[in-house]
């Protein structure tokens, strides 16, 4: 048996970015599904980034689903990177003319969309099986899935890929089509999730000799912390004793004595990569972006590429890299010198670090 459907939008992955979207198009008047292959409460469990930029948090307004970021996240105005024994803050509200970020949980992020869209009645098909993208170079694609034993097909006029890099609408693409840029780094973060008030009132990135570390949170109350291990680490060699002296000896004194310690909540070893798959359009298939449909995916991917060389900057700026060598060292020393003793060098980390603006790819090169 199989059932057939209609309708303008169908959303391939119901995590942030394509809760997100079905909320704005909703807001358009357009319809939209949306097919997960997972169950919500897998999507819900997934522990994934917590600061939102403030492009992000626009977004969310516009959408109608930021009155719970606004009541519970945390703003934050700046960071501080911790190099040397020395702290350098990064006034980011300062040197942008008052942007900030917010520190509010994906999990409470994704919650929020959810619950929007429950209660808008909107289309959502979680535990879609054996999902699969048809015909996205012609006039009327189509999308297959199975649910409950029945075999469903959804014809539509866009089909957009918010399914990240594991889904299957970039996987679907003919390979000649589509040009992969990948960096892996050769280590990791190991990181560890407890209830026990941050170490600091903002973000810490740490350049430490033993490797980079970042203290984070969630909340007043719940703080997320990093270590850099090698990728051939192991996240069960790692007991919480452990993990919380190993830090100790990455902080300065004073972050040291302001580090309440507790039990993990949840501890996981995550890979360090950058990934950019270009074009983003194919016929009538997006991959997840935010531009126009004519020039999607040369303005999408103008921004995509400033984002990732910033993220690779500044991965370079505090992490050790053995292979770099006693120069590479100096080098990251001379960087770091130069940041923390630059108002210009400050003004671009903090233009890059509250997110570029979506109107970014407008203009020419500049």
């Amino acid at each position: 048996m199989t059932t057939r459907a209609r309708i303008q939008v169908a959303i391939i992955g119901a995590g942030p970015s394509g809760l997100l979207l079905g909320q704005l198009l909703a807001k358009a008047g357009i319809d939209a599904v949306i097919l997960e292959r997972q169950t919500g409460e897998h999507v819900l469990g997934r522990i994934r980034a917590g600061v939102l930029e403030q492009v992000c948090v626009d977004l969310l307004d516009e959408a109608g689903v930021g009155a719970r970021m606004h009541r519970e996240g945390m703003v934050h105005g700046g960071f501080s990177m911790l190099w040397r024994g020395q702290r350098r803050r990064i006034d980011m509200q300062r040197l942008t003319g008052g942007k900030c970020v917010t520190v509010y949980g994906q999990t409470e992020l994704t919650r929020d969309l959810m619950d929007a869209r429950r209660a808008a009645d909107l289309p959502t098909v979680y535990e879609a099986a054996n999902l699969a993208v048809h015909e996205f170079d012609e006039a009327w694609p189509r999308i297959t899935y199975e649910k409950n034993g029945v075999r469903h097909e959804i014809v539509c006029d866009f089909i957009a890929g918010c399914d990240g890099f594991h889904g299957v609408c970039r996987a679907s693409v003919p390979p000649g089509a589509i040009t992969v840029y990948e960096k892996v780094y050769p280590f990791g973060w190991l990181g560890l999730l407890s209830d026990t008030p941050p170490v600091s009132h903002e973000l810490i990135y740490v350049n430490s000799p033993r490797g980079f570390s970042l203290c984070s949170m969630r909340s007043s109350t719940r703080s997320r912390y990093y270590l850099q291990v090698p990728l051939t680490e192991k996240v069960e060699n790692w007991s919480d004793d452990a993990f919380w002296d190993e830090l100790r000896l990455r902080l300065d004194d004073r972050g040291c004595a302001a580090l309440v310690t507790g039990p993990s909540l949840e501890k996981s070893i995550a890979p360090l990569r950058s990934f950019v798959a270009e074009p983003l359009r194919f016929g009538r298939m997006f991959l997840s972006g935010d531009a126009g449909l004519e020039a999607y995916s040369p303005r999408c991917l103008r921004r995509v590429w400033r984002a990732e060389r910033f993220s690779w900057w500044f991965t370079s700026l505090t992490h050790r890299f053995p292979e770099g060598g006693a120069i590479g060292a100096r080098l990251q020393d001379a960087e770091l010198d130069y940041l923390f003793h630059s108002e210009h060098a400050a003004h671009t980390v903090a233009e890059n670090y509250v997110g570029l603006p979506l109107d970014f790819g407008e203009g020419g090169p500049s």
